[in-house]
């Protein structure tokens, strides 16, 4: 059997550290698009089924237009889709997947959905199928502990995926991902009967991970944040083919539209700008409006060339979705600055109250920062 396993939709989420509320717009939007993308995979790759192995939605209270867009993106996909809740939309009482508004969209825009909100099998023709559920946000026990006792004899010889959220041991805390907890909806790999397993469908991390012969993660389809390491990953949904007693064949598909890119420059002289310019363009090409980047800077520049930095910063701000700046840059005024301001002598008050600043901002501290702003300004002004 082949199917499409994705997860981590997280549709409706905030993108609260954009600020512009457009571009915010945006970044909601294209969570929307991205099914649309993944649901084109899907039918080229010759998948029978869909499986979302948790977090479809971002909250447990998702609003109502939100649950309309998604409902409609789920039914265009056109294969049967089926889901369980993660952490992020858990199940349990007063859930979305009970409330009046999620029933009705989905009956009437998503009639290809599924929730497997209880954890049993479910026998879907082709194969056997191994829900489990997250009723909560964080739950200490193992999601999956209830499939060490599975009958085997019982199931018969049909293909049998299990479908899990949450970390497994394989992962420590600098692999938890934003707002988990550790200890909590932990899944242990080793304690399954992975004999009697076909494929161990996870979600919860966002990157596209193999943590087992059988155990993958297929990360978000489109990217929500930005990367952790060159292994992360992201932005792609897992073609797989399943057949009892196989090992899976996985294929790693990309989906995602939008570049999240972080990127690290340190100044040691005027010409590091250049590089730096460099970098961003490998980042961005001509494109506007479709990444996102976190730019962290060190070390100092010429007054002249801050000044440049700040005029690309502007830029870069208008073409990004989103800047995530960490600005750790110093005023080090070069040989000829210091000449033109200090070396003034039709006006020598200048030139006294230069020094001073110039001395100044190679400190540390407050009125370092409030030096190298006065010294920028006394420049431009006798420039």
């Amino acid at each position: 059997m082949k199917i499409l396993h994705t997860a981590d939709w997280q549709i409706g989420k905030p993108f609260a550290g954009v600020e512009d509320s457009h571009k915010q717009a945006l970044l909601r939007q294209e969570r929307i698009h991205a099914i649309d993308r993944l649901g084109e995979v899907a039918r080229k790759s010759g998948a029978e089924i869909v499986v979302v192995a948790g977090d479809l939605f971002d909250s447990p209270t998702p609003d109502k237009p939100t649950v309309s867009a998604a409902c409609a993106a789920i039914g265009r996909i056109g294969l049967p889709v089926y889901a369980i809740p993660g952490n992020h939309d858990h199940g349990g009482p007063g859930s979305i997947w009970e409330q009046a508004f999620f029933l009705h969209e989905g009956l009437e825009l998503a009639k290809n959905f599924r929730l497997l909100n209880s954890p049993e099998p479910l026998d879907i023709g082709a194969a056997v199928l191994f829900p489990c559920p997250l009723l909560r946000r964080h739950d200490a026990a193992d999601p999956t502990a209830w499939l060490r006792a599975i009958d085997s004899a019982r199931i018969g010889s049909k293909p049998r995926l299990v479908i899990a959220h949450g970390s497994t041991q394989d992962f420590g805390a600098q692999d938890l991902e934003d707002g988990d907890e550790g200890g909590t909806n932990r899944i242990a790999l080793d304690r399954l009967p992975l004999a009697e397993l076909d494929y161990i469908a996870l979600g919860d991390w966002h990157g596209t991970k193999a943590v087992g012969p059988k155990a993958w993660y297929p990360g978000t389809p489109e990217l929500d944040r930005f990367p952790k390491g060159s292994d992360h990953a992201p932005g792609q949904v897992l073609a797989v083919t399943v057949e009892r007693g196989r090992p899976p064949a996985v294929e790693p598909i990309p989906t995602a539209r939008f570049g999240w890119h972080s990127v690290d420059h340190r100044f040691t002289d005027d010409l590091a700008l250049v590089q730096l310019e460099e970098k961003m363009a490998d980042c961005l090409g001509t494109r506007a409006g479709e990444d996102l980047v976190r730019l962290s800077l060190e070390g100092s520049l010429s007054i002249g060339s801050l000044t440049r930095l700040e005029s690309h910063l502007e830029t870069w701000r208008a073409r990004l979705l989103r800047l995530k700046l960490e600005n750790r840059v110093r005023i080090a005024p070069s040989p000829e600055e210091i000449q033109s301001l200090t070396l003034r002598t039709s006006d020598p008050l200048i030139s006294r109250v230069a020094g001073k600043l110039i001395a100044q901002a190679a400190l540390d501290g407050d009125d370092a920062e409030i030096a190298r702003v006065a010294l920028r300004e006394l420049y431009a002004r006798l420039s």
